[in-house]
């Protein structure tokens, strides 16, 4: 029996049931997640969102968005291997008719099939796994964290077979003329690894906290550094052929940095995040100033550009518990629709 606290007295049953219809009238529930099963996705055009979840509660999930059906499946894992993918999953590639699916606080990459995402491999003894770099048929480059180092992966028999010492938090990595170019948070440089030799070449000075790479249409890298330690936040085109730096966007103001740095299918775009979304011609003189997409009171974390058709994809992380939303924009920023993904989507994989 409910009691009035303050009086001591029972409360009437007509006015018990007004009280739980005007609770149950007024709760804002968070949207329920549906119960997923094994889907079979097939050679439609689509793309998988990589959903970190919360870290060390081992949600993370892979969810994908079939384009022609306008259909989200918030988790393709768990229901086609009976298990959850793990912890803190951090980015997907596909290479060879096989998914590569980071997972950052369980210290694994998973293989799985793109169709089923039934796993067929896991390649395990990394630190803190961040991103994975196919550098010819059978070798991979895998970026660490923590690891102080970023290891080589034999795709044949899915295993660790060597590490490249690189001191600090190892990001985004990029293939050009045979050597592989890698951002490095904790440190002002981009590393410069001869896929070859495995070795550490060369470094080419930048600000602090580079985070995300792209090759451009004409063959140059570019890179986005947070800053920090005395540099500027800013944007770097590099000459992979001479490992120099060729031009500098710098930012004066830190507030909000760039990262997630994208580019689109003919590669002439870039696209990265500074709070609300930015965009840039690679001939372009001057760093934008003012987004083309704003934030809109959202918490934008993930960044995608389909490489087919230019449409923009924005993951909201919401409050980092909750469900997170995708928006998906033309490439002339107009608002094409939403769909909710796992919690905490941060990448985008297209296929």
């Amino acid at each position: 029996m409910i009691r009035n606290h303050f009086l001591g007295k029972a409360l009437p049953l007509a006015l018990i049931l007004f009280m739980l219809i005007t609770l149950s009238a007024c709760r804002k529930d968070k949207p329920e997640q549906p119960e997923e099963t094994p889907i079979t996705i097939g050679n439609d055009h689509g793309v998988y969102i990589t959903n970190e979840g919360n870290f060390q509660w081992g949600n993370a999930k892979v969810s994908y968005y079939d384009i022609a059906t306008d259909n989200a499946t918030e988790d393709l894992y768990q229901p086609a291997n009976g298990v959850a993918l793990g912890d803190v999953c951090q980015s997907m590639v596909l290479f060879n008719n096989k998914a590569y699916v980071v997972v950052n606080n369980s210290g694994k990459v998973v293989v799985v099939d793109p169709n089923t995402f039934v796993a067929t491999a896991t390649i395990t003894g990394f630190t803190s796994p961040r991103y994975f770099l196919p550098v010819s048929n059978g070798k991979a480059y895998v970026t660490e964290l923590s690891g102080n180092a970023v290891r080589v992966v034999d795709l044949n028999t899915h295993t660790i077979t060597g590490s490249i010492p690189c001191a600090g938090m190892t990001q985004e990595l990029v293939l050009a003329y045979g050597k592989a170019f890698v951002t490095n948070e904790s440190k002002a440089y981009v590393y410069v690894i001869d896929t070859a030799t495995d070795a550490i070449t060369d470094s080419v000075p930048v600000s602090r906290g580079g985070n995300s790479i792209v090759e451009d249409a004409n063959g140059k890298l570019w890179v986005a550094c947070t800053g920090g330690s005395g540099t500027s936040p800013a944007l770097y085109r590099i000459d992979p052929q001479t490992a120099q730096v060729e031009a500098a966007f710098t930012y004066s103001n830190s507030a909000t940095n760039p990262w997630r740095l994208r580019i689109n299918g003919s590669n002439d775009t870039l696209y990265f995040l500074r709070g609300g979304v930015y965009r840039m011609a690679i001939t372009d003189a001057a760093a934008p100033v003012s987004a083309f997409i704003p934030t809109d009171g959202r918490n934008l974390y993930g960044l995608g550009i389909d490489p087919n058709t230019g449409t923009l994809y924005l993951a909201d992380a919401v409050d980092y518990v909750q469900r997170g939303m995708i928006y998906r924009y033309r490439p002339d920023g107009t608002l094409l629709g939403t769909f909710f993904a796992g919690i905490i989507p941060g990448g985008f994989c297209f296929r």
